[in-house]
């Protein structure tokens, strides 16, 4: 990596901030990780990556994810609050809920939600889990 393109990836992504910060949030792609493959597919290979921006060691945490298509099964061990800046899915809970997400989309999962998720254009979402 250039030094020029480390300054730009600066200027956009600060992780050592007092306000750990990175722009734009809906079209950042600088330095994110691949988080791998979603567990418990039922359908597809869904592949995570993003960034995070803070986590605590006990496992609150917070940053930007991707998600590509596929379906899968998913339980929140914690609060979960989304807010969806592309793409959309469809969270299915074991109840028969069916919530609709799309950009613009926010959720708070409650800890203890389960059900499954079926991402039909690959997702972006911006969300902070709280212990």
């Amino acid at each position: 990596m250039t030094k020029a393109s480390t300054t730009v990836i600066a200027k956009r992504m600060n992780l050592d901030s007092s306000a750990p910060h990175l722009y734009p949030a809906s079209t950042y792609t600088e330095g994110k990780d691949d988080w791998g493959l979603q567990a418990d597919m039922l359908e597809g290979a869904s592949r995570s990556s993003g960034k995070l921006l803070w986590k605590d060691g006990q496992g609150a945490e917070c940053g930007v994810w991707d998600c590509t298509p596929g379906r899968w099964r998913l339980a929140l061990p914690a609060d979960e609050l989304c807010h969806f800046v592309t793409g959309n899915a469809t969270y299915t809970s074991d109840t028969g809920e069916i919530i609709n997400v799309s950009a613009g989309t926010v959720v708070h999962f409650k800890k203890g939600w389960i059900g499954e998720c079926h991402v039909h254009d690959t997702i972006r979402n911006v969300y902070m889990l709280v212990t």
